[in-house]
């Protein structure tokens, strides 16, 4: 019987994306086994499952890839109704949800990439488009049920992509998530951080910032060749 609902991640350690797909399948209490993939030397199994983007995160659930974090987290919540809702069941709110998941993978992601790469003023004017977009994303915390302990689609994102602020904050030498600027913001992801789930899933602190920094030389060098 295990084997008909074998569930297997592929992941990198610090890869938020994947631990975007970790995080729900840990909502929905699903049982599933680690691959740690080494980017440098792909899996075969990876290869073979992601031969378009050849990346993490993937799921493969009983043989069958699915890959894309967003598009793994609809599949787990579409799959296993057990469990809390990742995905609200109203037509409406769930086309709501998926605009602001979209904002924050197409907007707000490729702004925070420009911070690691740069420096001086061309830093600041990344972190400025960061600053922007967060205030955006707080009109619409205030419009909406944001409850600190509701592991849903937007807290799953936001936790995992600014759970670790402290951690960007060490490395950049800039704060990014303050509570004068986006109080609501601020308030749910530092709540989320307290979760237990959330906890399991987040990498030590000192662990982030030896590989952040690390990324961060290996982007101002690319840049500088």
């Amino acid at each position: 019987m295990a084997e008909e609902n074998k569930v297997i991640l592929h992941k990198t350690y610090a890869s938020s994306y994947a631990m975007r797909v970790e995080l729900a399948l840990k909502i929905k209490g699903i049982q599933f086994e680690y691959v740690d993939e080494d980017l440098s030397n792909k899996s075969p199994e990876l290869l073979k499952y992601n031969p378009v983007h050849k990346k993490v995160p993937l799921l493969v659930h009983n043989g069958k890839p699915v890959s894309e974090s967003l598009i793994i987290l609809e599949y787990i919540d579409e799959t296993w109704k057990t469990g809390p809702l990742i995905l609200p069941q109203d037509p409406y709110e769930r086309a709501r949800v998926r605009f602001w998941a979209n904002f924050i993978d197409q907007h707000l992601i490729p702004s925070t990439r420009k911070v690691w790469s740069t420096t001086g003023e061309e830093q600041e004017k990344a972190k400025e488009e960061i600053m922007e977009k967060l205030r955006i994303l707080e009109e619409e915390l205030k419009t909406t049920n944001h409850e600190n302990d509701n592991l849903g689609l937007l807290q799953i994102l936001l936790v995992t992509l600014f759970g670790s602020y402290k951690v960007y904050e060490e490395v950049l030498g800039m704060k990014i998530l303050v509570p004068e600027n986006t109080p609501l913001l601020y308030s749910c992801v530092t709540s989320l951080n307290k979760l237990p789930l959330v906890k399991e899933v987040c990498p030590p602190h000192d662990k982030m910032v030896a590989l952040l920094s690390v990324y961060r030389q290996k982007l101002l060098k690319s840049n500088t060749n």
